[in-house]
């Protein structure tokens, strides 16, 4: 027998929109096989009946034979030999119609009624798990939405507790009601084999018994070849019965699996999160705008291929694009008091979509996976190996490495002005340079801070006297006056990654130390949230700028930087120090880490090029 198209039980938990959609083509073909079968039935019903009426016709012909010697004819002599013509006539009319009425039981019992038991039963029974699947799916997708729109507040724990085991429930019915529904749709392709088979079986069983009696018209040639198609329908009867009983099985044994499979955010306190994904798929909340300020959420199937975000509806034969993720940024963000939600934002600054996870778990795995495919770690020979070491990197900053040798040995245009200046009987030689440890950089457990604060002074410094923005161009307010007459403008889109305090400022090295400690304590600690600014360095200053509001996070005098450099692998990373006169008298230095939607070499050389003009302007 030829090789039967069958459903996998074991994607019926996934109901992934590929599972879905070859369901769709067992469900197509299902009801192209209903249709055939009802016509069908109608043809067989056309000559049962045909044969039924034979008979009545064969008794009326009978009868009428018989009836012919009480006819009165007015001119009867001579009749007696037509007479017993008739009569033999009727005795073989009534043998046939024994035989005929034979044949008509015949059919109705291995013909007319086996098609309509596959009807009632087998296509019913498709039938009816089609609707429970599609209640059940639909129960699936309210308790889904209803766990979607749960609140982060800590008083509705009983209510979350309840709507998590509705969701449990009902995701526990839909796997029952998609086994059920697979397992059906799976033996009708070997019941339908059947249902065509056996009523043809019969009719010929029947039309050969009845030549037999008549005649011997047939010749044994059918009777092997009829031999040769019982022999075929009993042995997929057998095979039938072997992939019934298999499927049971089967469908015991995913039915007997952990609570955690249908809870949504299981393991909540302690998610096994895998940041060495280039790839992903599974279903997210889509978030889309309706009107100026209302929102509504679509849960849809998303998966990455290469470096776009893809999204397959159900039903869709294949996915659509979303987002191209080269290059771009993600972040957690806070949207509508929904949990798991992040954004996605462009190369050029500007937001793109929110999407939401329906776990911790969940979140955290897509926004390490957008974060290693943005790199374009997929185009790499193994991307795997290249994630792991990326991740790996990450983890192992937390602990202070004991010799920076392996650094960068030219000193790259970002570095500090002052270095590039000294003279030649200054400069040690690299042979004999010693390299500070990372304790003498910056002091272990040194607290980093993930977020901008806008000074209480400067804030006030800013607001006294401001006037209202001019969108046409007119300054805040003159609070910075330098940009009316500054020799250098340049404005760059960088996120906040964080700030600690530092020891020495006496070289670059401090910078790399303070990004691998940022990155580190980040992606230990799960946080993904990222401040977005506008860095504008000038001729004087450098200014950290709200997209929204144009106020000022923060302003640091450019004679103030005594170091700054770009990551030398991660090129979007930069960082500068600063140095901060204190009330004491005393000097402190912190170091500012960011990522920028350019190269980090840009901005270093925008504040080079700002020291070399304040250089010159010293000397003039």
């Amino acid at each position: 027998m030829p090789a039967v198209d069958k459903l996998l039980l074991e994607e019926a938990l996934q109901d992934s929109p590929q599972t879905r959609s070859l369901l769709s083509v067992f469900e197509e073909d299902a009801g192209t096989l209903t249709d055939y079968t009802n016509q069908l039935l109608q043809a067989m019903q056309r000559v049962y009946g045909a044969q039924n009426e034979m008979c009545l016709a064969t008794q009326q012909l009978s009868k009428q034979l018989l009836a012919y010697e009480k006819q009165n004819f007015a001119l009867g002599k001579g009749d007696e030999e037509v007479i017993s013509t008739l009569q033999y006539f009727s005795k073989m009319v009534d043998e046939l119609n024994v035989l005929h009425t034979e044949l008509a039981k015949q059919l109705a019992d291995t013909m007319v009624l086996h098609i309509i038991q596959f009807r009632e039963k087998d296509l019913t029974e498709v039938s009816t798990l089609k609707d429970l699947f599609g209640l059940a799916s639909s129960e699936h997708d309210l308790s889904m939405a209803k766990y979607s729109r749960l609140p982060k507040k800590k008083e509705n724990e009983k209510v979350k507790a309840e709507v998590v085991k509705e969701v449990a429930a009902a995701r526990r019915k839909q796997h029952l009601s998609s086994l059920q529904y697979y397992c059906a749709l799976n033996a009708l392709q070997y019941r339908k084999r059947v249902a065509m088979m056996e009523p043809m079986l019969g009719f010929a069983h029947g039309q050969i018994n009845f030549f037999k009696k008549g005649a011997e018209m047939f010749s044994k040639s059918m009777d092997s070849l009829l031999s040769s198609a019982a022999d075929m329908v009993q042995s997929i009867q057998v095979e039938l019965e072997a992939e019934a009983e298999k499927m049971r099985v089967s469908q015991q044994e995913l039915l007997c699996v952990d609570e955690s499979v249908y809870t949504p955010d299981f393991d909540i306190a302690a998610p096994q999160t895998n940041r060495n994904l280039i790839q992903k798929a599974g279903y997210l909340n889509l978030r889309t705008k309706t009107g100026l300020v209302s929102t509504t959420w679509e849960r849809l199937y998303f998966f990455t291929q290469g470096g776009n975000l893809m999204c397959q509806p159900r039903g869709a034969v294949a996915g659509g694009l979303i987002q191209d993720l080269d290059n771009c940024s993600v972040m957690a963000v806070d949207c509508e008091d929904r949990r798991y939600c992040f954004q996605i934002t462009t190369p050029n600054g500007k937001s793109g979509i929110i999407l939401q996870a329906e776990s911790r778990k969940e979140n955290d795995e897509w926004i390490c996976a957008i974060n290693n495919i943005s790199r374009q770690i997929y185009l790499t020979d193994n991307p795997e190996a290249v994630a792991i070491k990326l991740n790996q990197t990450a983890l192992e900053a937390v602990t202070p490495i004991t010799s920076l040798g392996k650094k960068q040995e030219n000193f790259s245009p970002s570095q500090n002005q002052k270095t590039s200046e000294m003279d030649n009987d200054k400069i040690v030689p690299k042979a004999t340079a010693s390299i500070p440890e990372a304790e003498q950089l910056i002091a272990p457990g040194t607290p980093i801070q993930f977020d901008i604060v806008l000074p209480a002074t400067e804030f006030l410094d800013q607001n006294r006297g401001s006037r209202r923005i001019n969108p046409f161009g007119e300054m805040e307010d003159e609070t910075f006056p330098e940009a009316e007459d500054s020799l250098l403008q340049q404005m760059f889109i960088v996120r906040f990654l964080g700030s600690m305090a530092v020891k020495t400022d006496s070289t670059t090295e401090v910078i790399y130390e303070a990004m691998r400690q940022v990155l580190a304590a980040r992606a230990i600690h799960n946080i993904f949230r990222m401040t977005e600014s506008h860095l504008m360095v000038t001729s004087q200053t450098l200014r950290l700028i709200d997209p929204q509001t144009q106020v000022t996070r923060a302003n640091f005098e450019l004679t103030s930087v005594t170091q700054f450099a770009a990551h030398q692998e991660n090129k979007r990373l930069v960082g500068f120090v600063i140095r901060i006169p204190e009330s004491t008298g005393e000097e402190s230095l912190s170091t500012y880490i960011f990522e920028s939607n350019s190269e980090g070499e840009k901005i270093c050389y925008a504040i080079n090029l700002g020291k070399e003009i304040i250089e010159v302007q010293k000397a003039h």
